[in-house]
C-alpha cells in the first residue's frame, strides 16, 4: 500500500467534514422567514390595538343622536372637522396643549436626568449607605400615590404654586421607578473598567458622566424617556386637583367636555382624539430611533 492511498481517503474525509461545517455554518446564518400564521396573528393583535382608535375617530366624526341608536355606526360620517373644531373651542385646546407639551416635555427630560444621574451612583459608585438608600428608593414605590395627594396639595398651597404649572412639574421631576430602571441597565452595559480607564485619563465626573455613562444608558434613555412623557401626557388625577380651568392641561380640558346635562359624546370622542393625536405623532417621528435604540441595547447586552 503506497502513501497515496492512505492520504487520499483521509484527504477526501477531512474535505467531506470541512464542507458539511461549512453547509451548517450556512444554515445557521440563514435569515428566518415568517409564516403565514405568524402574518395571521400579528395582523389580528394590530387590529385589536388599533380598534379603540378607530371607534374614538368613527364616534368623533357622527352626531350625538346617531351614537345613542342601536346598533351603533361602523364606518365614518361627515361631522368631523366640526366636532374637532366644537371640541377645540369649548375645551380651550390650544392652551391645553402648549401646557402639556411643556409639562410633559419638562417632567421627561428631569425624570431621564436625574435617574441616569441616580442609577449611574447606585450602580457603579461606592458610598455609605448605597443598599440602604437604594431600598428606600424602591420602597417609596410601594406606597400608592393617592396617599401623598392631600399634603402634597397642602405644601403646593402653602408655597402659593396652586394653579400653577409648576405644581404639576416639580414633584414628578424624580421617578423612583426610572432610578431603578437605570441602574438595573447600567450594572449590565457599562463596564467598570471604561470609567477606570476615563479616571487614569484624567477625566472629571462631569467628563465621565457626559462621555462615558450618557452614550452607554442612550438605548435605556430612549425607553425610559418614551414612558415618561406618555405617563406625563396621560396623568388625570394630580392635574386636576393641582390646576383649574383657566391653566388646565390635556387631560383638565377634556373633563369640561363631559359636563352639562346631556354630554355630546360626538365632541368627547373628538376632544380625546386630539388629545391622544401629538402622542401618535411623535411615535412616528421618533420611533424608529426609539426602536433602534432598544436594539442597540439588547445587541450590547
Amino acid at each position: 500500500m503506497t502513501t497515496t492511498d492512505v492520504t487520499l481517503p483521509q484527504v477526501a474525509k477531512q474535505g467531506d467534514t470541512s464542507g458539511r461545517r461549512r453547509t451548517r455554518m450556512t444554515g445557521a446564518g440563514r435569515q428566518l422567514h415568517a409564516g403565514p400564521l405568524t402574518y395571521v396573528i400579528l395582523t389580528l393583535f394590530a387590529a385589536l390595538s388599533l380598534a379603540p382608535l378607530l371607534w374614538t375617530t368613527i364616534a368623533a366624526s357622527r352626531t350625538n343622536a346617531r351614537l345613542a341608536q342601536t346598533p351603533p355606526p361602523f364606518w365614518f360620517g361627515g361631522n368631523l372637522f366640526k366636532n374637532l373644531e366644537t371640541a377645540w373651542n369649548q375645551a380651550g385646546m390650544g392652551t391645553a396643549m402648549f401646557n402639556t407639551i411643556l409639562v410633559a416635555g419638562t417632567i421627561t427630560i428631569g425624570t431621564v436626568l436625574f435617574s441616569t444621574l441616580a442609577g449611574f451612583a447606585f450602580a457603579k459608585l461606592r458610598f455609605r449607605f448605597s443598599t440602604a438608600l437604594l431600598l428606600i428608593t424602591i420602597g417609596t414605590m410601594m406606597v400608592p400615590p393617592q396617599l401623598a395627594v392631600v399634603p402634597l396639595y397642602l405644601w403646593m398651597t402653602d408655597l402659593g404654586w396652586a394653579n400653577h404649572l409648576q405644581t404639576v412639574i416639580l414633584p414628578t421631576l424624580v421617578s423612583a421607578f426610572g432610578t431603578f430602571f437605570m441602574r438595573q441597565y447600567l450594572v449590565q452595559a457599562l463596564p467598570t473598567e471604561l470609567i477606570e480607564a476615563a479616571r487614569v485619563d484624567g477625566a472629571s465626573s462631569l467628563r465621565v458622566v457626559w462621555h462615558v455613562v450618557f452614550p452607554a444608558a442612550r438605548p435605556a434613555m430612549a425607553v425610559l424617556g418614551l414612558l415618561t412623557f406618555v405617563m406625563a401626557w396621560n396623568d388625570f388625577l394630580w392635574p386636576i386637583i393641582a390646576l383649574n380651568g383657566e391653566n388646565p392641561t390635556v387631560q383638565v380640558a377634556l373633563n369640561q367636555l363631559g359636563t352639562g346635562y346631556i354630554p355630546d359624546d360626538s365632541v368627547i370622542m373628538a376632544g380625546a382624539l386630539l388629545g391622544t393625536l401629538p402622542l401618535l405623532i411623535a411615535f412616528l417621528l421618533f420611533g424608529k430611533q426609539i426602536v433602534g435604540g432598544i436594539m442597540q441595547g439588547a445587541v450590547k447586552g
